[in-house]
């Protein structure tokens, strides 16, 4: 076991660095990079406004106003490999190019991000003058929070009503759940959560819950009993929204896995052996069925935490890692994408090895350091 262990993590080395290049290939090649959005930006505004994303784009390293406006307005005709960057000064772009990174070549950009990375510097934002780690660290309980709570309630709704629904499979107990489900199926997370806003958060009927944040701005001088009621409060809606969108396929997964556990012959023998359904289903089935729901774990908390909760973040103003990581993408904000993409995939490779050593817990009989490779 522990050699198993020990090479799967060896092996999160190369798989990690794999990703990232292929990342960063992908990201250099997509047009409308930092300094072509900033090039646009100044081709657009007004002197102020020059000065204060000029300002921010440099993380402190302010460019004036005047001479911001003065090399718009040139108009030397020197071409650029920047789109919009006609008629601008060569030198400027050049200074542009120096406060984003740029003016070293592509290899030389991404070792030393890789150096960086190896002692945990995962750089500066270009637009919001803090550092990414300071970023990550900030939006993480948000995001913590929704996918915890989420996958945590998906799982414990999800598998005893799949068990069931398998154990009494064409009865109408399975055809009424079946059809919660389709509905569950068929309207996504982030309209049922305008529905839940609507009908709960001061909408047309009843103004229950709060529509921002995840606790109260005064959260800080409640008691600790206030505070967990209201961080309980604020999570409540956004949860059952993601918890929605989330229970239909896990059900059915579970349902279909047991399903096919039952029609086995082990099945047969275990009830000619004298068992109870209990002793079968739960001695028998059970470890068996649960290793595919299981392997899903990992991809589940992932995409819950990452993907899912990325609109319920915009819904519910709730200032997590999915909405950050979108608007780095969107923004060409280059160390923030980089540096969440490093921590989603770390923590989906380390996901990956847990729901293995959970197979092995769930059913001994699966030993993956046995295996040749």
């Amino acid at each position: 076991m522990t050699a198993y262990i020990l090479r799967r993590l060896l092996l999160i080395v190369p798989t990690l660095l794999g990703i990232m290049v292929i990342n960063f290939i992908v990201v250099q090649a997509a047009p409308g990079g930092p300094v072509e959005q900033l090039i646009a930006r100044l081709s657009g505004t007004d002197v102020a406004a020059t000065a204060r994303i000029a300002g921010a784009a440099a993380g402190g390293e302010q460019i004036g106003a005047e001479r911001a406006a003065s090399q718009i307005t040139a108009g030397n005709g020197a071409r650029s490999k920047y789109r919009g960057a006609q008629g601008l000064d060569p030198e400027f772009i050049l200074e542009l190019e120096r406060m984003f990174g740029f003016d070293k070549p592509p290899h030389e950009r991404f070792l030393l991000m890789l150096g960086n990375y190896a002692t945990l510097d995962f750089g500066d934002s270009f637009y919001q003058d803090r550092s990414v780690m300071d970023l990550v660290l900030d939006k993480m309980p948000v995001s913590i929070s929704l996918g915890l709570w989420t996958t945590l309630l998906v799982y414990l709704l999800s598998i005893p009503l799949g068990i069931r629904k398998a154990v009494r499979d064409g009865s109408r107990f399975d055809i009424w759940t079946s059809g919660i489900i389709i509905v569950g199926y068929a309207i996504p997370g982030f309209l049922f959560a305008v529905l839940l806003i609507v009908l709960f958060a001061g909408g047309s009927f009843l103004d229950l819950f709060p529509l921002r944040g995840l606790v109260s701005e005064n959260w800080s001088d409640m008691s600790w009993p206030a505070r967990i009621v209201d961080y309980f409060w604020h999570i409540t809606l956004p949860v059952i929204a993601m918890v929605i969108g989330g229970f239909a396929g896990l059900t059915m997964l579970t349902k279909n896995s047991f399903l096919d556990e039952i029609n086995k012959q082990y099945v047969l023998t275990a009830r000619a052996k004298g068992l109870n359904e209990g002793q079968v289903l739960y001695g028998h089935v059970f470890r068996n069925a649960m290793l595919i729901v299981v392997a899903g774990f990992p991809s589940a908390f992932i995409g819950i935490l990452f993907t899912g909760s990325l609109l319920i973040e915009v819904i519910f103003s709730l200032d997590g890692l999915g909405l950050l990581g979108f608007e780095a993408a969107i923004g060409r904000d280059y160390p923030v994408m980089f540096g969440t993409l490093f921590f989603f995939t770390l923590l989906g490779l380390v996901l990956n090895l847990l729901g293995d050593l959970m197979y092995m817990w769930i059913d001994p009989r699966i030993d993956f350091e046995s295996r040749e490779t």
